[in-house]
C-alpha cells in the first residue's frame, strides 16, 4: 500500500494521523512546520462585532490574553476550531464547513471581524466584512524533516505554504501524487507531480478521502 505523507504541524499531524489509520491508511507523520507563539496586544475590543477564526492553532496558542476576547462572538472555519474555541470560554455565532470564503458568505456583510491567525494566513478572496487581522502565532520550518523513502507515496498538502515548503525539499516528483486540501493548495505546490488532485472540501475528512482514491489508483493515465 502506498504510504500517506502527513505533513502539517502537531497537533494537528496527529488527528490526521488518527484518521487516516482508521481509514486503513498507511500514513506516515512528517511534520514541515512547529507551531509556536507570537507576542500580541488585545485591541481595543469596541471596534469589533466578533472575533473570526481559521485554525484551532490560533486558540491554542493565544495564551491567557485570549480571556479577554470572551465578549465577542465568534465565527469558527470548521467544528475543529469551534470545539476549541468553546473550550476556551468563547461563544460561537457561526461555524462553517466549506472553507473562510463560504463562512463570510453566510453571515451578516456589517460585521467587522478581529481575525486571530497565524503569520502565513491566507485572507479571504472576497469579503463584504470588514476583517482586521491580528497574528497570534507562527508557523516555523522544521529545518530538516526526513522525507527518505518518499517514493510512490500521497502527501497531503494542508496550506498553499506546505505546498511550496513540500516542493523545495523533493528533487524527484515523478512517483509521488498530491491530495491538496484547495485549489491554491495544489497551484503552490507546483508541477512534475504523478498526479495533484483537489479535495472536495476544505476539510480532513474529504483530504483523506481523496488520499484514499489516490492510493487505490497509484498509476494515472
Amino acid at each position: 500500500m502506498r504510504c500517506v505523507l502527513v505533513l502539517r504541524p502537531e497537533p494537528g499531524a496527529s488527528a490526521t494521523l488518527k484518521r487516516a489509520r482508521e481509514l486503513g491508511l498507511n500514513a506516515l507523520g512528517v511534520p514541515l512546520f512547529e507551531i509556536e507563539p507570537v507576542d500580541w496586544k488585545v485591541p481595543v475590543l469596541a471596534r469589533f462585532d466578533g472575533l473570526l477564526l481559521t485554525s484551532a492553532n490560533a486558540i491554542r496558542q493565544s495564551g491567557e490574553q485570549l480571556r479577554e476576547l470572551r465578549s465577542l462572538l465568534a465565527y469558527a472555519v470548521g467544528e475543529t476550531t469551534a470545539e476549541a474555541a468553546r473550550g476556551a470560554g468563547l461563544d460561537i455565532a457561526a461555524t462553517g464547513d466549506s472553507g473562510v470564503d463560504h463562512l463570510l458568505r453566510l453571515i451578516d456583510a456589517d460585521l467587522k471581524l478581529l481575525h486571530l491567525c497565524g503569520e502565513d494566513r491566507c485572507a479571504p478572496q472576497q469579503s463584504r466584512q470588514q476583517i482586521t487581522p491580528l497574528v497570534v502565532y507562527r508557523s516555523a520550518e522544521v529545518e530538516a524533516p526526513d522525507l527518505s523513502g518518499t517514493n510512490s507515496s500521497v502527501a497531503l498538502i494542508h496550506s498553499p505554504r506546505a505546498g511550496r515548503r513540500f516542493a523545495e525539499l523533493v528533487s524527484d516528483r515523478s512517483e509521488i501524487s498530491i491530495a491538496a486540501i484547495s485549489a491554491v493548495a495544489a497551484e503552490a505546490v507546483g508541477g512534475g507531480w504523478q498526479e495533484v488532485s483537489v479535495a472536495q472540501q476544505p476539510a480532513d475528512e474529504a483530504l483523506l478521502a481523496l488520499a484514499a482514491c489516490l492510493c487505490n489508483n497509484p498509476h494515472p493515465k
